[in-house]
């Protein structure tokens, strides 16, 4: 029986990805696999039962069956938050101890995700270095590239887990900086004990969103070519520039909404004609009759939202990178650069799952 942790240097690194793309290639091996999250941070009433939403998605793809008090154990709800800052909670470790050789029971080897980073849940303690360490597991520990690497937390890590950690994956790596984590990054943490069991480069489809997700998630609406709203949006260009400059961004940036106020005609026009996905309209400014026309005989949607450029454009900075991974094609998609960049060999010799 083998036991993996999947943890992080921070939330949203891509746990779920590699916790899919693990388990579906060790079934796809012959192994049956066990999956549970020990603390949820999203609790959702389904069916009159509060799960964590993210264990309940990941579980729909493994097709595993745990009752959600052994998917999750802890749900890090408001109430439990409040009664483990009074020292209410007791030990918790004993429920996850406990769900864990239940779910482990038979299973050739089962897969624990973590919640936000290694050290998210030492309030109550149950962080994933406390977790790894008492259950006695392997963990593998995903750096998610955001303008750098985490490395001075990676050999923090080293020195906390120390045989425990498996290694790390170096996760959605900018393509300028591919080369430069290959022959300087990946040897250094080597020469410092820490296996890199994956480099893998950043895919704009692991970021993107539907436009209907879109206009949603930014409080807006769509008023136009409705049935498109399933087009996919990997970008974002804000057009307050002049058109002339507009166009010359624009051709470079495949599949990116254009963030622009209801009053820019000029930039509408040129969007819609190029194919943008989609207009997220700001201010609450509608635009003329001639480009809700257009926009409906090229079929790309637009959507019309209350605030300013700028709070938007924040706003779709940070949906980009935290939205989570639900779609079909987007799972397929992570399973294929998990099969492609990872290690396998190297990980399940270290699961001793090596047949």
């Amino acid at each position: 029986m083998a036991g993996l942790y999947v943890g992080a240097t921070a939330g949203y690194s891509g746990k779920n990805m590699v916790v899919m793309g693990l388990g579906l290639r060790f079934q796809k091996e012959g192994y049956s696999v066990g999956y549970l999250k020990p603390v949820g941070a999203m609790p959702r009433e389904i069916d009159g039962r509060m799960w964590d939403d993210d264990a309940y998605h990941v579980q729909r793809i493994l097709h595993t069956n745990e009752e959600p008090e052994t998917l999750t154990p802890v749900i890090a709800s408001h109430d439990f938050q409040v009664r483990a800052f009074r020292n209410q909670t007791g030990d918790v470790m004993e429920s996850i101890r406990a769900a864990y050789e239940k779910v482990a029971a038979g299973k050739d080897v089962t897969i624990v995700g973590g919640s936000g980073g290694m050290h998210t849940g030492r309030y109550c303690n149950a962080d994933g270095v406390r977790v790894v360490r008492e259950l006695d597991l392997k963990a593998v520990v995903i750096d998610r590239y955001s303008k750098e690497l985490n490395y001075d937390y990676l050999l923090v890590l080293k020195e906390q887990l120390g045989d425990h950690l498996a290694g790390v994956i170096l996760n959605d790596v900018a393509q300028n900086f591919l080369d430069e984590t290959q022959t300087l990054i990946a040897p250094f943490l080597r020469d410092r004990g820490i296996r890199v069991l994956g480099i893998i480069p950043k895919d704009p489809l692991m970021g993107a969103i539907k436009v209907s997700d879109l206009a949603d998630r930014l409080g807006g609406k769509v008023i136009s070519a409705h049935h498109k709203s399933d087009r996919i949006v990997e970008s974002f260009l804000i057009g307050t520039m002049q058109v002339e400059n507009f166009m010359t961004h624009f051709r470079r940036q495949k599949n990116s909404a254009i963030i622009v106020g209801g009053d820019r005609s000029d930039v509408h026009l040129v969007a819609l004609e190029g194919d943008s996905p989609c207009l997220v309209l700001t201010g609450n400014l509608y635009p003329n009759d001639i480009i809700l026309t257009r926009s409906e005989v090229l079929e790309i949607p637009i959507i019309v939202v209350r605030e300013d450029t700028y709070t938007v454009a924040k706003k779709m900075e940070t949906l980009l990178m935290r939205h989570k991974l639900r779609d079909e094609i987007k799972i397929r998609q992570g399973a294929q650069l998990i099969n492609a960049n990872l290690d396998f060999p190297v990980l399940m010799d270290q699961l001793g799952l090596r047949r």
